[in-house]
């Protein structure tokens, strides 16, 4: 198996396990003013000035490229922050199989580019954490205005 064939399909078999309880999560979507890139782009470069530390950046696009399949361009952003995350898994530990944080932008059929996300309140009552938790409300009102400044133009 090629390398890049083994590094996608760890990161395949990474995004299935935590992705699997956000199944449940509202996925929470914007439209971008700018293409996938320069979105996760800037949203990575906000995360960076408020002390966030970013885990991965993954481009499903280019992965598809690599195996010559195609993929509209779709990039996804793995990130968190020790004061936001700790509160929570502190109250419930097992919200630690849902963190960190990611926020996916991708181009639709259309033409159109959406940055989204799984919502925390979702994320955190699918794991016991009650959703007026002040570390879920802080968490969930940050990554709003996070990603609301990434889709801005």
């Amino acid at each position: 198996m090629s390398m890049i064939r083994r590094v996608l399909v760890t990161l395949s078999t990474a995004a299935v396990l935590l992705g699997a309880n956000a199944a449940s999560a509202e996925l929470l979507r914007k439209e971008s003013a700018s293409t996938v890139k320069v979105t996760i782009d800037k949203l990575e470069t906000i995360l960076k000035e408020r002390g966030f530390t970013i885990f991965a950046r993954v481009d499903h696009a280019a992965g598809a490229k690599s195996v010559n399949q195609e993929l509209r361009p779709t990039e996804l952003l793995i990130f968190g922050n020790p004061q936001g995350g700790t509160p929570m898994m502190q109250v419930e530990q097992t919200m630690g199989a849902s963190l960190p944080l990611r926020a996916l932008a991708w181009q639709d059929a259309a033409g159109k580019v959406w940055l989204g996300y799984d919502a925390v309140a979702d994320i955190a009552t699918s794991r016991g954490l009650s959703k007026e938790h002040p570390a879920v409300v802080r968490t969930g009102e940050a990554l709003k205005a996070l990603t609301d400044a990434a889709a801005k133009p």
